[in-house]
């Protein structure tokens, strides 16, 4: 057994029946039932963690499309154009 640090936490009502119901029902404690739970969402935090470079990079481009400045001459498009009138939605 690995040791453990005390922590505590607030739970909402709902929160609370669900932790007292599912605790019997899988044979586990409530606080296993925490730990694996929070476990489980650190795998996914980690993972969206790592997108991070991607939006650094993304950053990056848009900056430097802004360094380049307005585009001349102007658009040949007017918005209208855009706008599919059969169904509402723009193209």
């Amino acid at each position: 057994m690995t040791a453990k640090t005390r922590k505590q936490i607030y739970l909402d009502v709902r929160q609370n029946e669900i932790l007292k119901q599912a605790a019997p029902r899988l044979g586990i404690s409530e606080a296993e039932i925490v730990r694996q739970a929070i476990t489980a969402q650190a795998d996914q935090v980690i993972v969206k963690t790592k997108n991070l470079d991607a939006w650094a990079k993304e950053r990056q481009f848009l900056q430097s499309l802004l360094e380049q400045g307005s585009v001349t001459g102007g658009r040949s498009w007017k918005r209208e154009e855009l706008y599919d009138k059969k169904t509402g939605d723009y193209l």
